[in-house]
């Protein structure tokens, strides 16, 4: 029986869903989210501060300041307030309502950029404001999930080796990219494996992750309008793109099986099985990363007028097919 007295003390490691049944696809589902911050966040957030701690950077007076889209936030959040310190999150409109008041109950301070005026994307301006912050109060300290090595350190301590206990004859994993931090920690720990894991990144429609222009991206989560600073293709195989509307069908047509994922696992499940549709998947060992669960997602990939009112009746026209289309490029092969 788990006894903790912190939050970030308890995060589940070992809950695997098997989605044969709902893709027709062998792939296991590494479910990230059952802890108190509730994604996979969690790890690269405890990280970052226990390393900042020890380094002698983070001070008791110090305010934690950092740029989120929404869930490492909220691990950010839950954090602070166990240790005791300030946390400021800058995020913009795209987060979701309940993410920003989860936060706030949380007592962290949410700044939302609105738009992104003259820094030319949402991203640049709450980066931008960021660095005001910064320059104007001393006891402020940015973490940087962006460039933080901390950030897949994380990831190749635990997520990594948790997969391969897990699957010893793991073949293909599938991760979702933002920061990268994920997909770079896990790469790692399975480069140096005892067998060759192909790495399938999964990045959203719109994103510059991979190289190509910047185009709307209304779900947050996966994807960046920048390159990742921690990003480094070598360890990479294959990248797919999914379209956000290929994110909701897959959303939705888990939820009609029970399992209500958040955006981010829609998009990686959308991209493995297209990946896996268009390999020869028999016997393989494939596992997926989900990163998050639904709750936060009921206001906008589950609430139908708002579906409706950004990509139109036909994405609702059959909740139950699969629905996803990958927009394909292949950063390199090391294999």
């Amino acid at each position: 029986m788990p006894v903790i007295s912190v939050p970030q003390a308890f995060n589940e490691e070992e809950l695997y869903v098997d989605l044969r049944s709902i893709l027709g696809h062998p792939l296991f589902l590494k479910c990230e989210g059952f802890n108190f911050a509730g994604s996979i966040k969690l790890k690269a957030a405890t990280e970052m501060v226990e390393a900042a701690e020890r380094s002698g950077t983070l001070a008791p007076d110090s305010v934690l300041v950092e740029s989120s889209s929404g869930n490492l936030g909220v691990a950010l959040s839950m954090i602070a307030a166990s240790k005791g310190y300030r946390f400021i999150c800058v995020t913009d409109s795209r987060c979701n309502l309940s993410t920003r008041l989860m936060m706030e109950a949380l007592g962290s301070q949410v700044h939302v950029v609105a738009s992104p005026g003259s820094h030319g994307s949402l991203l640049a301006a709450r980066l931008a404001y960021v660095r005001e912050l910064c320059d104007s109060d001393d006891r402020c300290l940015w973490l940087s999930q962006y460039t933080n090595a901390n950030n897949w350190k994380a990831h190749y301590a635990r997520t990594g080796p948790a997969i391969a206990r897990a699957f010893p004859r793991l073949d293909v994993l599938f991760i979702g990219v933002g920061t990268t931090g994920t997909l770079m920690g896990c790469a790692r720990y399975f480069r140096r494996w005892h067998r060759p894991v192909r790495i399938v990144a999964v990045d959203a429609a719109g994103s510059v992750i991979f190289g190509g222009e910047p185009g709307r991206r209304m779900i947050p989560g996966l994807g960046m309008s920048v390159r990742p600073p921690l990003l480094d293709e070598s360890y990479v195989d294959e990248a797919v793109r999914v379209e956000e509307v290929d994110t909701i069908r897959t959303c939705r047509r888990l939820a009609r099986r029970g399992f209500v994922f958040g955006g981010s696992t829609g998009t990686v499940v959308s991209g493995a099985t297209d990946w896996l549709d268009r390999h020869d998947a028999r016997g393989l060992t494939a596992v997926a990363i989900a990163p998050d669960l639904g709750e936060r997602y009921l206001d906008t990939v589950y609430q139908t007028n708002w579906v409706q009112g950004l990509y139109g009746d036909e994405v609702l026209d059959d909740d139950t097919s699969r629905g996803t289309q990958v927009q394909g490029s292949q950063p390199h092969h090391r294999r």
